[in-house]
């Protein structure tokens, strides 16, 4: 088990954010389009929607390939919005529970959210792809992740400006969504996050995002100011405890990396995890 395992499983699902920049190293989730060539366009960066939705079916039954081909058909014939909610719904379902694959069950569902198009369900389908995108080690579904959450965030905002949770998910899209090596879009997210922590310096949803963003950008000092205050105001924040570690391991700073990793083990019930971060600490003190 290796370092960004434990992370993951210390801190919960949330913590899926720390295999973005640490490099993933767990399996793919089943049902994965990453590895399929047929999902790409002709540029070896992007990734068309259609295409991925039809290699998705190439993994189905035929009876399966029969029943989605039925749906589909059904919403180019339907012109009544209710009908083609119904349908979507239908279909996000069918991916979800059937087939178990995130990415056409979570495309269904932005679908259903642009028809209803309502605050709640537009943030909820935006947080599907970036909780997942976190995840995600291939750069061209990773960007197709990102822009699908992108589009969900902005719709949201565009009905309520207000909300700073919605500000700083649409941020997180830019950071999760890029790469190490496109500092221009990475900083565009922080910047972003940064608009709604210098107004709030009390939301720590904002100051989590921005110190994870000053790891994946490389400003560990500023990463490591950032998660000590939310360790500070949460200090059962995991996900902020191991990300602390990270950041001063990258420092080079061994003492406080142990320190926090030392801090993190005591709430790990996994006997097997605990004794894979022993071994970390026992490195550092090397």
């Amino acid at each position: 088990m290796k370092r960004q395992q434990i992370i993951l499983i210390a801190g919960g699902v949330a913590a899926l954010l720390c295999i973005y920049f640490l490099g993933q190293t767990v399996p793919a989730k089943k049902g994965t389009l990453a590895s399929q060539n047929e999902a790409h366009t002709d540029s070896a960066a992007t990734i068309n929607t259609e295409a991925l939705l039809s290699a998705a079916k190439k993994k189905l039954t035929s009876s399966q390939q029969a029943y989605i081909t039925s749906l589909e058909a059904s919403v180019v014939r339907g012109d009544v919005k209710t009908q083609q909610i119904r349908t979507y719904n239908q279909l996000a379902t069918f991916w979800k529970d059937s087939a178990r694959m995130f990415e056409p069950y979570a495309y269904y569902t932005a679908e259903v959210a642009k028809l209803e198009n309502s605050e709640k369900s537009l943030t909820f389908a935006a947080r599907l792809f970036l909780n997942n995108l976190r995840g995600v080690d291939e750069p061209s579904l990773k960007s197709w992740e990102a822009s699908q959450a992108k589009e969900l965030f902005e719709k949201a905002l565009a009905l309520n400006p207000a909300n700073d949770s919605t500000k700083i998910g649409l941020g997180s899209c830019y950071i999760f969504g890029s790469t190490a090596a496109n500092p221009t879009e990475i900083m565009q997210g922080i910047q972003q996050i940064l608009e709604v922590a210098r107004r709030d310096s009390t939301n720590m949803y904002a100051q989590l995002m921005l110190g994870i963003g000053g790891v994946v950008s490389g400003q560990l000092d500023k990463a490591v100011e950032r998660l000590e205050k939310v360790v500070k105001a949460e200090p059962h924040n995991m996900e902020a405890v191991f990300m602390l570690a990270e950041a001063n391991e990258r420092k080079g700073d061994k003492a406080n990396a142990i320190k926090w990793y030392e801090i993190g083990k005591r709430h790990v019930p996994n006997k097997e995890v605990v004794k894979e971060i022993e071994e970390r600490i026992e490195t550092l003190k090397k």
